[in-house]
């Protein structure tokens, strides 16, 4: 017969924080190893693809964690992706030249009149 094994924790339920494995101690007894969360990558605000160059990690352990593992060195480092922070740019720029274009036009238009 398999020898029992008894829970180290208090909370009885099979819940995804509570999972735990069997393991045998070098002294024969099998004892219960609880198995902490598997971290998810930090996700693009825009896209929600992963970040490259971030490390994945529980929420707690990004406090131990030298910031260069939390950002990359670009604007909107640590919170979108790169495609994203490059259309932006782009979306930004052909606004600002649409703006310029507008005002020439107008300014031809003004001129042309009088």
């Amino acid at each position: 017969m398999a020898q029992r094994v008894t829970l180290r924790k208090r909370q009885p339920y099979n819940t995804t924080s509570s999972r735990r494995r069997i393991v045998k101690t070098p002294g024969g007894v099998l004892r219960y190893h609880h198995i902490k969360k598997l971290a998810t990558a930090p996700k693009c605000g825009d896209c929600g693809s992963k970040l490259s160059g971030v490390v994945a990690l529980r929420p707690r352990e990004y406090a131990t964690v030298s910031k260069t593992q939390k950002h990359v060195n670009r604007a909107y480092g640590g919170s979108r992706c790169g495609t994203c922070v490059r259309s932006r740019v782009v979306r930004a720029f052909l606004i600002e030249e649409a703006k310029v274009v507008k005002r020439v036009i107008k300014s031809q238009q003004k001129g042309g009149r009088s």
